[in-house]
């Protein structure tokens, strides 16, 4: 459970209006009232504080939850720590750090590339397991052949990229990718329940993965005059996997982050400071900056078609299509976070200090409603502060 320490005594201490935080919470509660999703969570902090921690649904309070994709910012937030230490320089080569996958045609892509998603091989195949045999896992990187030229354009790359980052952090560091997270992220955070990849002995606090809701057909698509989106490694199958324990323990970069909500909005109060709960300097000011400035101008989602605004592996909420990129309506431009698979989200907004963790076990089939679910929560949290 999350020490008391993190929680404030009251909301109005932290600068969060209670009415406000209140007509947050009635809208979580909303689909579980309505029987749509089983569980969630939602967590909102101000200040290093959190001014509430609410469970609903069928799950009790201690529970934890997979986080897939939100797990990128950890990812990438424990390689800025490489960049600030004059480690790792992002406009290097990834052959400059593992030789061997350059294979393919594969020599000229970028560290930075690998963090933008532009780095041209978003369908690349590598099956979790592979990660626990070293020769193995780069024996398959040395393998990925290129989709795209790198560079010329931005394609979600839902978990090769990381795995790509994990190894970077491995040989650099000398430790484990795991073990680095632990040690020099959720350690120095006070945060004891941020795993990627969970101790088997968590594993019955987990909130397993249901899928819920119909399906969108190819008719209500182009009834509401949108594309039909690509089938990638993202089906149910793939987050159905979750509810086992080898898949639950293994340390998946782009995706195997297990932990309550709180974990997830004081993570990225941190962010926002650069500073843990005790005030210990993790982040400088200077690798902040450099981590939050947007890298991929013009380029546009490929189904969406709206400019991308992608930062060191954190997305930028920007301008008036903010919602698209999974803030709010009234986030202000500089809000930075990364969403994942089912609805999770994560973010911080620095011109109100607010930060959110949101996450379910309930996966809908629908994701217009799903989308537009995390924009609806998304708006009520980032309008909690006391004006």
């Amino acid at each position: 459970m999350v020490d008391l320490k993190f929680f404030a005594n009251d909301p109005a201490e932290i600068g969060i209006d209670a009415a406000k935080l209140e007509q947050l919470l009635d809208r979580v509660r909303q689909e579980i009232e309505q029987g749509l999703l089983p569980s969630a969570q939602v967590a909102i902090a101000k200040n290093g504080k959190l001014a509430a921690l609410e469970t609903y649904g069928d799950a009790p309070d201690s529970a934890l939850y997979s986080i897939f994709s939100a797990t990128k910012a950890i990812t990438v937030a424990a390689a800025w720590l490489l960049i600030q230490d004059g480690l790792l320089n992002i406009d290097h080569k990834v052959i400059s750090v593992i030789p061997e996958f350059g294979d393919n045609g594969k020599t000229e892509i970028t560290i930075e590339q690998l963090f933008t998603h532009t780095a041209g091989f978003p369908h690349a195949p590598f099956r979790p397991s592979l990660w626990l045999d070293k020769d193995a896992r780069v024996k398959k990187f040395a393998d990925w052949t290129l989709n795209w030229v790198p560079g010329t354009r931005y394609e979600y790359h839902p978990t090769s990229s990381m795995w790509v980052i994990a190894e970077i952090i491995e040989r650099i560091s000398g430790q484990s990718y795991q073990s680095f997270v632990q040690q020099r992220i959720a350690e120095p955070l006070g945060l004891e329940e941020m795993w990627v990849g969970a101790p088997v002995e968590q594993h019955h606090r987990i909130a397993s993965v249901q899928h819920v809701g119909e399906a969108l057909t190819p008719a209500d698509y182009e009834a509401m005059g949108l594309a039909v989106p690509p089938e990638n490694e993202v089906t149910e199958d793939a987050l159905t996997a979750f509810n086992n324990t080898d898949m639950r323990k293994l340390p998946i970069p782009g995706a195997g982050g297990i932990m309550s909500a709180a974990e997830i909005a004081l993570f990225y109060q941190s962010l926002n400071t650069g500073r843990s709960f005790d005030g210990e300097q993790i982040w400088h000011p200077e690798t902040l900056e450099l981590a939050r400035t947007v890298r991929t101008g013009t380029l546009v989602d490929p189904m969406g078609g709206y400019v991308i605004n992608r930062a060191l592996g954190v997305c930028i909420a920007g301008d008036e299509k903010r919602n698209l990129r999974g803030f709010g309506h009234p986030n202000s431009p500089l809000a930075f976070g990364h969403a994942g698979a089912g609805g999770q989200l994560g973010w911080v907004d620095p011109a109100t200090g607010i930060s959110i963790g949101y996450l379910t076990n309930g996966h809908d089939r629908n994701p217009i409603r799903q989308g537009r679910r995390g924009i609806s929560i998304s708006n009520r949290a980032a309008v909690c502060a006391i004006e």
